[in-house]
């Protein structure tokens, strides 16, 4: 029986992760299969760096794409680069030569995913990309395979380990958010720049992903409203934990009835909720089906040797598939079929407030005619700190959409008393979580 030969483009963390895996694990993998994988290539930007290192002894190291496509014998590129260019480039030329590909890249997939899916199936190869979303979470094949008789309602995840190691250094130890983003600089959390996770951009990508599966349909980054967690603060942090809430950035998905909604937001989310106990870099997707009800993954979202437990997972399917001679089939997202978008505007929470008004009279009642006049129902009013000529005042409303929230917004900074509308944030309760 063959061989499998793999070509590794990109050895960052997750490439010398995978290339420690196949080392590690060889003679679990061949017991698997019942042939052995080669690393024949490992594609890098600077062969320099790694020419010495002790994961590519008798492995061709290159900087030269060419060296992978005309290489008759590969059988699975693995794409670990990240980024857009060139990874879709070479991860094209790579099904058009009739070479399967794994990849880690929510990136690209997040915004070419069923494009990228028909090259495969035309060109009768697999593609597949579970490590794309959740780290070393299996999450996408059992979506597409494991839940396929269930209709998907909801999802709700913690998706970016980044922002989760924020919020929770933030709930337990009081560090503020300036402090606890650079403790996860520090420790390798966050990048330097830390926009993509702070701002809601790298959870969004996932979502993407996760609704092309779930949904059947054709998903893309474009259509999730994001907010991050830049505005939260250690008031919110510790007013929410007196209410009896964890702050989390979610990442939600849910089929309304006419059509689906996608979003990335901060929220106060039940203590007693699956998620709130998900700590520090850890993820965890919650999924709501018709007939499964509620079912939860959980586990480490990043990581090297985690993340290339999805790649090799991948690996391994897709070697099986090329031993039996059936690749190309049973791709996870193959629907090109647009799903219309429901507006997030028109989508209902709690919500709380947190206000700085002027101390004195006549306050609550401007603040109550502010909410009657767009509809919006309160459900508590909590004052919170009093200094000089300045009171602090949490709001909790009653379920209202998104629409009248921002409106009520716009009248409260408009009150004679209001210095501040500090923050408003989402609160999910037993109905929308």
């Amino acid at each position: 029986m063959k061989g499998i030969h793999i070509a590794l483009v990109g050895f960052g963390t997750v490439g010398s992760g995978v290339a420690e895996t196949i080392r590690k694990n060889s003679q679990l993998i061949e017991e698997q299969l019942g042939c052995h994988i080669f690393l024949d290539h490992v594609l890098v930007r600077n062969m320099e760096k790694y020419k010495n290192h002790e994961l590519l002894q008798n492995v061709h190291l290159t900087d030269n794409f060419d060296d992978i496509i005309n290489d008759d014998s590969i059988d699975i590129m693995i794409e670990v680069m990240g980024g857009i260019s060139p990874a879709k480039d070479y991860i094209f030329a790579a099904l058009e030569k009739g070479i399967n590909v794994v990849s880690a890249n929510k990136d690209l997939v997040a915004s070419y995913g069923p494009e990228i899916m028909q090259k495969a199936i035309e060109n009768h190869v697999n593609f597949n990309c579970e490590a794309s979303v959740g780290g070393g979470i299996p999450i996408l094949m059992p979506l597409h395979q494991s839940l396929a008789a269930n209709e998907i309602e909801s999802m709700v995840g913690i998706l970016n380990g980044t922002t989760n190691y924020i919020l929770s250094q933030m709930t337990e130890t009081g560090a503020n958010y300036e402090d606890a983003l650079k403790e996860a600089q520090e420790k390798g959390f966050a990048e330097a720049d830390p926009t993509n996770d702070v701002c809601g951009f790298d959870a969004a990508r996932k979502l993407a992903i996760l609704g092309s599966i779930a949904f059947h349909a054709n998903v893309t980054f474009d259509d999730v409203i994001v907010e991050g967690i830049t505005q939260i603060t250690q008031k919110d942090i510790l007013y929410g934990k007196d209410m009896g809430y964890i702050i989390k950035l979610l990442a939600v998905a849910t089929r309304e009835e006419n059509g689906i909604a996608l979003n990335v937001y901060p929220a106060l989310l039940p203590e007693n909720h699956p998620l709130a106990s998900v700590a520090g870099s850890y993820n965890a997707i919650y999924v709501t089906g018709n007939i499964v009800d509620d079912v939860m993954f959980y586990g480490r979202g990043a990581g090297a040797l985690p993340t290339s437990s999805a790649v090799m997972g991948d690996v391994i399917n897709t070697s099986k598939h090329i031993l039996n001679r059936s690749t190309g089939t049973d791709m996870i997202m193959t629907d090109t079929k647009r799903i219309p978008l429901y507006s997030s505007l028109k989508l209902k929470n709690l919500y709380y407030i947190r206000l700085l008004v002027d101390n004195e009279s006549g306050v609550l009642s401007q603040i109550a005619s502010a909410f009657a006049e767009n509809h919006i129902s309160i459900k508590a009013v909590i004052q919170k700190s009093r200094v000089k000529d300045t009171a602090e005042l949490v709001i909790v409303t009653e379920n209202t959409t998104r629409e009248s929230i921002l409106q009520v917004e716009k009248s409260l900074k408009i009150l004679p008393c209001m210095r501040q509308v500090a923050n408003m944030i989402r609160v999910m309760d037993d109905k929308n979580v």
